[in-house]
């Protein structure tokens, strides 16, 4: 069995480095947005960015897919008057879907920090009635 090096580092690329090149534009774009405070904070939303974009994009793109398959199959058209592989129109759509998903990461993060932070001193049962109270507020309309 003859096994190809290239082959196998250009799969990886394919399956890893678009969601890592789509995680590194949504965090470009949120450090545009807010600049981070610290070092730490930017290292952890650069990781919720690449997290986010690589478990929930797939699941975007193939959900997009499944409601608009026209639009891939414009971008394959695209891609080929562009001289490119028909399938690299696939990743016109995939990659800023991917890097969409990955934006609100760090915020939805931060958001649960401070909630959390806020809490420090309750046990489980005292933050379940917050959650509680809470969903409550919001159900009723305050």
């Amino acid at each position: 069995m003859n096994f190809d090096i290239s082959a196998a580092g250009a799969t990886w690329i394919k399956l890893l480095g678009l969601p890592l090149l789509a995680a590194l534009l949504a965090t470009l774009l949120s450090f545009m947005v807010m600049w981070p405070r610290s070092m730490k904070e930017a290292i952890i939303r650069i990781c919720s960015s690449i997290i986010i974009a690589t478990f929930a994009g797939p699941v975007l793109v193939a959900a997009v897919l499944s409601w608009w398959p026209g639009l891939f199959d414009s971008a394959n058209a695209v891609a080929v008057l562009y001289g490119c592989d028909p399938a690299t129109g696939f990743l016109f759509i995939a990659a800023p879907l991917m890097a969409a998903i990955g934006l609100p990461a760090w915020w939805v993060l931060g958001a649960c920090v401070r909630w959390f932070d806020r809490r420090r001193d309750k046990d489980i049962g005292e933050l379940a009635a917050d959650v509680a109270a809470a969903v409550k507020e919001v159900r009723s309309g305050r």
